[in-house]
């Protein structure tokens, strides 16, 4: 195996990784109320128009313009009632229609009177606005017309574009399968919650962050656990995991330490592309193949693999899973705190957003930004981007990217 030696800045490492990103081809048909957080394989086309006819848009009465006095009251005769699933005749001149929210607006009418400018009397209304012609009415394909591309293929499905499918009688949509994740943690010292800590072990956390990350982005995750700290254990549960998934995920052991041992099993079953990434935290992540199945070996430092993660893996999963846009979208926000010393890697240093006195948004940090203090990233509401060599002053304008663009 030819170990890369380079160590790549942040936009290096994630075009890498994107490159090798290879989407699924495999297609399944769903029902539409199972979509959400599933990728649409096939763009959409309507096959109907929304709405199918012109129709009111509040509880009312339908009438015709020219039959209204205008800047005074106008009194009709009430000669029809047209609820939301019938559709009325004709409206006869001089008449009104008593309509509901989604009714047909009868052929004849031009407008709607919402009830509250309506006083009922026996047969009749009394009109006490003058609308223009069109007021109140949604037309007919104001919406969608059919024959149109409603979702390109790519999307990953929101309740929004689920109810979008359903609006044009989709009961089922194809999607891409969900990517199989091949999930381990190395490491002698981590065991798990509800067992008893011994000196020098600590709680696994990296497990439950993991799980709740790739879970929360659809995927189907084998968790293989806990691997002992040796070569032959390590290289053991990659065989078996190659087998089984789409793509590797480890936690831990990707370092130079004696005891870190992933990078060495993966030597011995397949090959590494990248190694180390100039960032912090998160400086020990590998990406290669054992045998034909994607690896990605993130650090054992909780913080650091909650952020490798988000700014790494998720882009390359979205890439797999076959969707289309995959770069989270950042902001440019003043600062509300100062960085003095410049240091030689990109740092993502745990932020949230607090308003100013004038109301304006800025961006204040946690105060310990150390790569085991987990506490960092459950007070934080993103990520703040600090480039190799800078310094920041209060107000300068920094880039910030919230967790609402980096999970899920």
């Amino acid at each position: 195996m030819s170990e890369p030696q380079k160590m790549l800045n942040a936009e290096e490492a994630l075009e890498l990784l994107l490159s090798h990103a290879r989407p699924l081809d495999e297609v399944e048909h769903i029902h539409t109320t199972h979509a959400l957080g599933r990728v649409l394989a096939q763009s959409l086309v309507s096959g109907v128009t929304v709405p199918p006819l012109d129709n009111s848009a509040m509880d009312g009465y339908a009438v015709a313009c020219a039959d209204l006095n205008p800047g005074g009251e106008t009194r009709l005769k009430v000669a029809q009632r047209i609820p939301a699933g019938s559709v009325g005749h004709a409206l006869e001149r001089g008449t009104a229609a008593r309509i509901f929210t989604g009714a047909p607006v009868p052929p004849g009418a031009d407008a709607v009177v919402m009830q509250e400018d309506c006083t009922p009397d026996g047969d009749e209304v009394v009109i006490r606005a003058t609308p223009k012609s069109g007021a109140n009415i949604r037309r007919a394909g104001e919406d969608i017309i059919i024959g149109q591309e409603i979702l390109r293929a790519g999307v990953k499905m929101r309740p929004q574009e689920m109810g979008l499918a359903a609006s044009i009688g989709l009961a089922d949509i194809p999607v891409y399968r969900r990517l199989r994740v091949a999930l381990f943690f190395t490491g002698d010292e981590i065991v798990m919650p509800g067992e008893s800590l011994q000196e020098g072990e600590i709680y696994n956390s990296n497990r439950y962050t993991l799980l709740g990350l790739l879970e929360g982005m659809g995927c189907r995750v084998a968790d293989f656990g806990i691997v002992p700290d040796s070569l032959d254990a390590t290289v053991e549960v990659l065989d078996q995991a190659w087998r089984e998934a789409d793509l590797i995920v480890t936690s831990g052991g990707v370092s130079v330490g004696e005891e870190d041992h992933v990078k060495a099993a993966v030597a011995r079953t397949g090959k590494l592309d990248m190694w180390k990434v100039a960032m912090k935290p998160g400086k020990p992540i590998a990406y290669g193949t054992v045998h034909d199945t994607p690896f990605i070996g993130l650090p054992g430092n909780p913080v650091s693999a909650f952020a490798t993660f988000c700014l790494f893996v998720r882009p390359y999963i979205l890439r797999c899973q076959g969707v289309e846009k995959v770069t989270p979208r950042s902001y440019w926000l003043p600062a509300a705190f100062e960085w003095h010393k410049p240091g030689k890697r990109r740092e993502f240093v745990r932020a949230r957003l607090e308003a100013r006195a004038d109301g304006a948004l800025a961006v204040v940090i946690y105060p310990n930004q150390g790569s085991g203090v987990l506490t960092s990233v459950a007070w934080s509401e993103g990520l703040a981007e600090i480039r190799e060599g800078s310094t920041v002053a209060r107000g300068d304008a920094i880039r910030f990217t919230p967790f609402s663009e980096l999970l899920g």
